[in-house]
């Protein structure tokens, strides 16, 4: 991969938002560093903001940088080394019916359809099981970089979809969604072994998980995969089962 200083991110600018409501930790205040313009944010610069604990959200590039608290860890799973546990084959097996298709970043109204109803039992009231056409778009079909989406159909229907973007050297988890009803097939899992397995077809070592924070449920579960890498500290280092919060 080009180092850092071989790409232009000399010509970006980096600023730090007002404070807002923690979404993962209650009663926390938190605080990004947002990479700008997103103009000059392509694949190479994004995959090195990526390395350095980045995220995308739209043309938002994004990293937590909050003032009294340090709980967000990037972390990401090596793929030559990924043995998946006996939890993770059953859902393999179980979701062996399902179709996995890729497809471009276009808008397609049974995607929309199904993001509503997974909004609606999953976050109601938390704003997004409100978006409309125009804000689904700007928060999963707008990117500067190599993204995708992977379809998931049983019997002819879309029970998931997820959104990924290709790194020079890994494949990064951006967001997915599924049919609620189908809750008891672990469908989030299935999506981090397809994606895994998408990065092994494309000599990728890498698939980026997002954050890992010890003290939320929601985002804990990221050590279920091993072995997992951890950025602390301006390094990437293996995880280990007691790392700090």
């Amino acid at each position: 991969m080009a180092l850092l200083t071989e790409l232009p991110i000399q010509r970006l600018q980096f600023y730090l938002t007002a404070p807002y409501p923690c979404s993962y930790l209650p009663d926390r205040q938190a605080r990004s560093q947002v990479a700008t313009p997103a103009a000059l944010i392509d694949t190479p610069v994004f995959s090195e903001l990526a390395h350095l604990g980045f995220r995308r959200s739209g043309h938002y590039v994004y990293r937590p940088r909050c003032d009294n608290c340090a709980a967000c860890h990037p972390v990401r799973l090596a793929i030559d080394g990924f043995v998946p546990r006996r939890s993770q084959r059953r859902c393999r097996k179980h979701n062996a019916d399902l179709k996995c298709v890729l497809r471009p970043l276009e808008f397609d109204e049974r995607h929309y359809q199904l993001y509503r109803r997974y909004q609606a039992a999953r976050h109601k009231g938390g704003g997004m099981d409100m978006d409309d056409r125009e804000q689904y778009r700007a928060f999963l079909l707008t990117s500067g970089v190599d993204s995708g989406l992977a379809e998931f159909s049983l019997a002819g229907e879309v029970v998931m979809v997820s959104l990924f973007d290709r790194l020079l050297d890994g494949l990064s988890a951006v967001y997915a969604f599924y049919d609620p009803d189908l809750a008891a097939r672990s469908l989030g899992v299935y999506n981090v072994l397809t994606l895994v397995d998408l990065a092994r077809g494309m000599g990728l070592p890498y698939v980026y998980l997002g954050y890992w924070i010890k003290e939320s449920a929601k985002m804990a579960y990221k050590s279920d995969y091993r072995p997992l890498e951890i950025f602390r500290y301006g390094i990437w280092k293996p995880f280990i089962d007691t790392e700090p919060a």
